[in-house]
């Protein structure tokens, strides 16, 4: 078993205090504990995630990094990974809040354009008498015929009250005046998006909650921005669709290239899923192999609780 020091301590520290931080932050932070720039010292950096995560699995925690699809940063934070009654004791949240935070969270996800977001008006009409999509979602209680009055009566005010909440815990997020998804919940529920089906991104196999979608209404075919970014970036790539191969026209701008190359990293938000077309993809946020393959092994489902 590896022994934690005062500078793993520091680390997840950081994280719990301030929670979820730009991988430009996490890496100030572990270059101003180790004195190391995680960029020269990736062996470094990857060792102490690992050392991390084998701690933590115990108390079925992980230290995780996924890639906000609003704006294409990688973030590092700390996740529960296990949703049962006794976790729900730890969240501040009651069970109307949750069901409406579920509520919205399907609501963003069943969008066919793959904008990742939801006017306010709609967010604050959720209903919270509806079913859940998929029994591998972390429940507040059991769903009954009768709605419970809890849920029923959870008043235009209250649910006003809660998004602001949820907005400013970064659950939710407010994505040019509408709802979307917020850091915390790209953390949380990556296993919920595999679970559920989300369609998936084309280039990084990941969910395309916030994508692109191809310019042929007849193919389904997602990719993130910054995905779309970085493979059309490449010289000898053809701006067509993977699918279909119609032509995807996009542009891409000198400031886009450059904002893409500065927050790379080689960070990997979680083991690929299998393609449907068989092909081998690449992911567009590569984790280390020893963080990945520690995490597939201690890892259970993510859940919001």
């Amino acid at each position: 078993m590896p022994e934690l020091n005062w500078k793993h301590h520091t680390l997840i520290q950081s994280l719990l205090s301030r929670g979820p931080l730009t991988s430009i932050e996490f890496h100030k932070v572990f270059e101003g504990i180790t004195g190391r720039n995680p960029g020269m010292y990736e062996n470094l950096f990857n060792d102490y995630l690992l050392k991390i995560n084998q701690e933590l699995a115990f108390a079925q925690i992980e230290l995780r990094a996924c890639r906000n699809q609003y704006d294409g940063k990688i973030y590092y934070g700390v996740v529960n990974n296990v949703a049962d009654e006794h976790s729900k004791l730890g969240t501040k949240y009651s069970v109307p809040q949750i069901a409406f935070y579920k509520g919205i969270i399907e609501a963003i996800v069943q969008d066919a354009a793959g904008q990742g977001c939801i006017t306010n008006i709609s967010a604050l009409h959720v209903k919270l008498d509806n079913p859940v999509a998929s029994s591998s979602q972390p429940q507040p209680g059991s769903q009954s015929q009768e709605v419970p009055a809890a849920l029923r009566n959870f008043s235009l005010s209250q649910k006003e009250k809660t998004l602001e909440e949820l907005i400013r815990d970064g659950w939710l997020s407010n994505v040019d005046g509408n709802i979307g998804f917020g850091v915390r919940s790209f953390l949380d529920l990556r296993s919920w998006f595999r679970n559920n089906e989300i369609p998936a991104c084309e280039v990084c196999n990941e969910a395309g909650v916030k994508a692109e979608s191809c310019p042929n209404e007849n193919c389904t075919v997602r990719i993130h921005k910054y995905c779309l970014i970085k493979k059309f970036s490449q010289k000898k790539a053809q701006k067509v669709c993977p699918g279909c191969k119609e032509a995807w026209p996009y542009v891409i701008t000198k400031a886009e290239a450059v904002d893409d190359d500065e927050d790379d990293s080689n960070v990997e938000t979680e083991q690929p899923r299998p393609r449907k077309r068989g092909r081998s993809s690449q992911a567009s946020t590569q984790v280390s192999d020893a963080v990945s393959s520690n995490a597939a092994k201690l890892r259970r489902s993510s859940r919001f609780r």
